[in-house]
């Protein structure tokens, strides 16, 4: 299939705001993917489907992520903002016969990110944040973080993530506290 054959598949499953939003993930996607080395058709396949169940009944979501063996932790289970990364990851594996593990992942891990996170996870996270649509509090902050570096835009977007959650007293994915202290680590060890 081709990134037309997948933007015909999300333009009847998402809405119209919906769907341009996935366009412009996959845009922003592409400009990252080529500004640090990352694949730039993965990069756009990636953002394109990254929402593909957002919209999703509850039951349709939770089929696919069984059909693919997923076992969602109780965390999980219970925060329904996270269930479109998963069901996505499957539902592009278990339907549209996706086996690239990488951008299987990136679409699983858009919302939390995690430890260890692929340069196109990274990518497909950060253009999630910072498509061109987006107008929430300190997204000119999150442009200029992906304008310097990757690491900036991540420790950007997971301490957006972290605060937010944190200040709106919901549960918090473990990923998200891993992936943020690797890369603060990280990056404390270069400025070492």
């Amino acid at each position: 299939m081709t990134v037309k054959d997948y933007d015909k598949i999300i333009k009847d499953r998402l809405s119209s705001k919906r769907y341009e939003h996935s366009k412009n993930v996959a845009k922003e996607a592409v400009r990252l993917a080529k500004k640090y080395g990352a694949d730039v058709q993965k990069a756009e396949i990636a953002g394109i489907l990254h929402d593909i169940t957002k919209e999703a009944e509850q039951k349709e979501q939770f089929d696919v992520i069984e059909k693919a063996g997923i076992e969602l932790t109780e965390l999980e289970r219970s925060t329904p903002k996270l269930w479109h990364a998963i069901s996505g990851s499957a539902y592009i594996k278990v339907i549209l016969g996706i086996d690239d593990e990488d951008i299987i992942n990136a679409i699983r891990f858009h919302t939390t990110g995690r430890c260890g996170m692929s340069l196109l996870e990274k990518v497909i996270f950060i253009a999630d944040f910072t498509s061109a649509e987006r107008d929430y509090d300190g997204v000119e902050k999150m442009r200029k973080a992906a304008d310097k570096s990757l690491e900036e835009a991540m420790i950007e977007g997971m301490s957006f993530t972290i605060c937010d959650l944190a200040d709106r007293k919901l549960p918090i994915a473990p990923d998200t506290f891993k992936g943020y202290n690797e890369v603060v680590f990280a990056k404390s060890k270069k400025n070492k």
